[in-house]
């Protein structure tokens, strides 16, 4: 393959790369999850990255709760409908990352600077070859 061929080939890897990235982008903004205490007493929806959205009281089980009841039902409420946005974040942006980059990690947060900036970049074989740096080691 000629370089200009070669050159046209990574543009349009680009573009369908950008294209990719407004879908995820989309997807991004529509997670939502809601978790309900097994009760019934309170349910939760959160948005992307675990925003409260909603707080809902589906029977009057809570007017029965003590605060601090009613504290502990709520915060097991929130972790799960958070945990539920992760999972779903986690799976939309898998698709994006290189293979052995932890999703999960990244959404929560948990990733260490490793994941962000290896030691020895990924990189195309024809870019490391144009470089002159040969193959990549995996």
């Amino acid at each position: 393959m000629d370089f200009t061929t070669r050159i046209e080939s990574l543009f349009q890897e680009y573009e369908r790369q950008r294209s990719s990235l407004g879908e995820m982008q989309q997807k991004m903004r529509a997670i939502s999850a809601t978790a309900t205490s097994q009760r019934r007493e309170v349910a939760v929806t959160v948005g992307q990255n675990g925003v409260l959205t909603d707080v809902q009281f589906p029977t009057s089980a809570y007017k029965r709760m003590t605060p601090k009841e009613l504290r502990t039902v709520l915060l097991a409420a929130y972790a799960d409908a958070k945990d539920q946005a992760m999972g779903q974040a986690t799976e939309v942006l898998k698709p994006f990352l290189p293979d052995g980059m932890d999703a999960s990690a990244l959404v929560r947060g948990t990733a260490g600077a490793e994941a962000y900036f290896p030691a020895d970049p990924r990189m195309a074989t024809s870019v490391r070859e144009m470089l002159g740096l040969g193959r990549e080691q995996r």
